[in-house]
């Protein structure tokens, strides 16, 4: 179950939606918990790594000095162009860069940081060695992965539903990549082949996901992240019969009016070698 082209994509429609419908669903309470663990090291040069629509930066950039450096970075232009659009409380420098090949000087900050961008690295490890040449030696990588898909209710739930409408070829997307880098032992591989000799701390948050309506959860996931590629791809008709499937699972789950569903993460923090 390799990687696919499409499952870097966030482009077209997708930005708007994931801004305005995803971010505040499963993402708000991840950024403001990663917000609180940087603010706490007190950095004075931060790199963010896959930003997307920047939840995580304008969450940092809400706590952090004004003095504080900030750059965000992501692959996709379409997505740090809404993420701009948005705004933060202060200036921060927005950058379009790929995490396995970073255009910053060795030793140019002292944390890099990354909300739930890391599984979507075709080489973690090389993107890890990256983020440790960029760090001055004893900096901070902090980042967070999803954990196992059957501890995250909304995309279960949305998994499931799609494995029901496509029988022949469910859309594994999420089951793939966004909670398809759980295992500790896994990613501390990936952490040593990046040339973090130090031990990880690892630690596991659980979240709410919240959503107004059964619809509202149903268009987040089937047109606002890449899983929305694989459907169009499916037919003229297949990404409204998606969404409308995955809206009525959510009905039969949760009711009919705001619906809320248990989530889970890793935290991961580890620093550069101080030699």
């Amino acid at each position: 179950m390799g990687m696919q082209q499409q499952d870097k994509v966030f482009a077209g429609a997708i930005p708007e939606v994931y801004e305005t419908l995803m971010v505040p669903m499963i993402f708000a309470p991840y950024a403001a918990d990663m917000a609180r663990r940087i603010a706490a090291l007190q950095p004075r040069r931060v790199l963010e790594l896959a930003a997307g629509t920047g939840v995580l930066t304008r969450e940092i950039a809400g706590r952090l000095p004004a003095d504080t450096l900030i750059v965000a970075t992501d692959l996709n232009a379409p997505m740090l162009a809404r993420a701009q659009a948005a705004g933060t409380a202060r200036p921060v420098q927005w950058r379009e860069a790929d995490a396995m090949v970073l255009p910053f000087p060795d030793a140019s900050f002292d944390m890099v940081a990354c909300q739930f961008g890391v599984m979507f690295f075709p080489d973690k490890g090389k993107a890890f060695a990256e983020a440790r040449r960029v760090l001055v030696p004893g900096g901070t990588l902090i980042f967070n992965v999803w954990d196992r898909i059957e501890f995250n209710a909304f995309a279960r739930d949305v998994t499931g539903a799609l494995a029901e409408l496509f029988p022949d070829a469910p859309p594994d997307f999420m089951v793939r990549i966004p909670h398809g880098y759980h295992s500790q032992a896994a990613i501390e591989q990936d952490l040593r082949l990046g040339g973090f000799t130090a031990g990880a701390v690892f630690e596991t948050v659980t979240e709410s996901s919240r959503a107004a309506s059964a619809r509202i959860a149903a268009t987040a996931y089937c047109q606002g992240t890449p899983l929305r590629a694989d459907l169009e791809g499916r037919g003229s008709d297949a990404l409204s019969r998606a969404t409308d499937h995955c809206e009525q699972a959510f009905v039969q789950a949760y009711g009919t009016g705001p619906l809320a569903g248990p989530m889970q993460a890793h935290v991961v923090m580890v620093a550069a070698p101080t030699t």
